[in-house]
């Protein structure tokens, strides 16, 4: 029930977040150019909560969190009084009105930047590329495990997102992309990967399966390294140097484990059963979970346990592997440039993909998959929730350029017609617009929830 609260307490913050940014963009430039708001809107439907400002603008918070509004004086919108005709959107020249409603998509490019910046400065923990074991496609191609991929067709992939993305693109082109690894000792070797094997059935969200590489992972053994003192663990006997056989019945692999079966068979104030192995001699345990809070509405149970130390080897892996990466202010700000770059074209070629049908349409994700990812990204810290802040930000501006009427990108491929004919597009067309937008528009979004549906049953 935490996690879901969670979900939706993330939500509307990233969502008041960003389209609060994005709103403001219009409001801003229509302001500078001298066209009058009536209303700045966060939300949709009846308002929750407004007030009139000193500039004579009413700001509102309303019911329906999924977008917002910036309500402009328009002469086809009501009767405007002579003295106030200077300040309509309708009178402005059509460059001035391309400005106003290309704005809220920039600043959601802006909103990215900063969003990656404030990450470089934080400090990112990333996941380097290190195979932990090939088959298939990679093997062949003299792949090997504990290679490090540093880059794909020449584009360098500092973390696992950058190396699945690129080869996301080149697997749905089933095209052979040259794939730069490098191995423990430093020394960096091209292979090519023969993409156009992969099979009639591949999918997507299963590209490193398909081609054969397992990233490494630590695998730390079920062995207790310390016991917290005033833990259930201790309340229960447990002792450092335990080998944690089994949960409630369940054997436990590693030290991964632990937690998911604490979780799933363990209750607040009840007994589960834990067998540990002492000394080569077998015994059972009852311990008490108890809760503990993991984020600002959520919560898990514990043990009071931490594991015991990693060999020499594994530490050696781990440092290879896992990197804090933290910029200066100049730096990283070229480093989210660079990441916003990266990003839009990834989303771009994804969404062309799309449309051609080479990519499936399960990659849309509605309101209740961007809840869930709010909620993980704000639980693992803030520097992962301002990268989820600045990608979904990313896909909300280039999502508002689509040439669908009702969105920016709609109203700006009526000026760009306008510019092109010398006069507006005709008010009967521009309904007609409206229609099939709201069409197009209400198909996107159902099959974005149909997707959420989905993957919750999945």
């Amino acid at each position: 029930m935490s996690e879901i609260f969670g979900s939706i307490w993330w939500l509307l913050v990233t969502l008041g977040l960003l389209i609060t940014f994005h709103e403001f963009g219009h409001f801003w430039v229509a302001r500078k150019l001298g066209v009058r708001v009536l209303r700045f809107s966060v939300g949709f439907g009846r308002p929750l909560w407004s007030r009139r400002g000193s500039d004579g603008t009413e700001y509102a918070i309303a019911a329906f969190p999924l977008g917002g509004y910036v309500k402009m004086l328009d002469e086809r919108e009501g009767n405007v009084a002579e003295e106030e005709l200077g300040a309509a959107f309708n009178r402005k020249p059509v460059s001035t009105r391309i400005a106003i409603v290309a704005a809220g998509p920039v600043f959601n490019l802006v909103f990215a930047v900063l969003a990656f910046w404030l990450m470089f400065l934080v400090g990112i923990p990333e996941s380097r590329p290190v195979i932990g074991s090939v088959s298939g496609i990679a093997a062949e191609a003299g792949i090997e495990p504990a290679d490090a991929i540093v880059s794909v067709d020449g584009r360098d992939t500092r973390t696992w997102s950058h190396a699945i993305l690129e080869l996301v693109t080149h697997a749905l082109d089933r095209n052979s992309v040259q794939v730069t690894v490098e191995d423990e000792n430093g020394i960096r070797t091209d292979h090519f990967l023969d993409l156009s094997r992969l099979g009639a059935d591949f999918s997507e969200e299963k590209t490193l399966e398909a081609v054969g590489i397992e990233p490494w992972r630590l695998v730390l053994p079920p062995v207790v390294g310390t016991v917290n003192e005033d833990s259930p663990a201790f309340a229960a006997g447990f002792y450092p140097g335990d080998r944690i056989v089994s949960i409630a019945g369940e054997q436990v692999e590693n030290w991964r484990s632990i937690g998911y079966l604490v979780q799933t068979h363990g209750r607040e104030g009840e007994p589960l059963p834990v067998t540990v192995n002492r000394d080569g001699l077998s015994l059972e345990l009852e311990v008490f979970p108890r809760k503990e809070k993991s984020g600002l509405l959520s919560s898990r149970l514990i043990l009071g346990v931490t594991n015991a130390d990693i060999s020499s080897e594994q530490r050696a892996l781990l440092e290879r592997a896992a990197i804090l990466l933290r910029l200066g202010p100049v730096q990283g700000l070229g480093a989210a440039v660079k990441e916003t770059w990266r990003l839009t074209g990834s989303t771009l070629g994804l969404l062309g993909r799309m449309i051609s049908g080479k990519a499936s349409v399960k990659n849309l994700s509605g309101p209740i998959s961007i809840a869930q990812f709010a909620n993980s990204s704000a639980s693992a810290g803030l520097s992962h929730f301002l990268f989820f802040l600045g990608a979904i930000s990313l896909s909300l501006g280039i999502l508002n350029l689509l040439p669908i009427p009702v969105l920016d990108g709609g109203h700006l491929l009526y000026y760009l017609i306008e510019l092109a004919k010398g006069s507006p597009v005709s008010e009967q067309a521009q309904i007609a617009g409206q229609y099939f937008g709201l069409i197009a528009l209400a198909g996107l979004m159902s099959l974005a929830f149909i997707n959420d549906i989905l993957r919750l049953v999945g």
